[in-house]
């Protein structure tokens, strides 16, 4: 059997690269995984260019909104998110389609990303006091 293959978008902001995204998505049943470090807060919809509900409704969006602004989100943590969307969209036999303009979040979904040592909570609360 042959593995559905994942298609990458990325680019500047504003270079349309939610647009081709939704198009795409819509000509080869695709489901749109977001690869924006802002656009998977919640809190955030409206200071980010993030697809409104009209334009989700057209093709399943995946890792919009998905976590509270409060919460910490790393590259690490999104690639973990990432591989279970890939994963459920191959599973459904749609094609993954992975758009943003974080190129971190991306390098890493494309090579890997090794695991950064835990942070202690006393050091974390230095540093937020800054």
């Amino acid at each position: 059997m042959t593995q559905i293959p994942v298609v990458v978008i990325a680019g500047p902001t504003a270079s349309g690269k939610s647009a081709l995204a939704l198009a795409l998505a819509e000509a080869y049943g695709g489901t749109v995984i977001n690869a924006d470090s802002m656009q998977v807060y919640g809190d955030l919809r409206v200071l980010t260019a993030r697809p409104d509900a009209a334009e989700e409704a057209r093709a399943p969006h995946r890792l919009y909104g998905v976590l509270d602004a409060g919460e910490t989100c790393s590259a690490g943590r999104w690639l973990g998110m990432a591989r279970a969307a890939v994963a459920e969209a191959r599973a459904a036999g749609r094609l993954p389609i992975v758009v943003g303009g974080t190129g971190l979040y991306i390098e890493s979904l494309m090579q890997g990303i090794a695991a950064p040592p835990p942070v202690p909570q006393a050091v974390r609360r230095t540093t937020r006091r800054f």
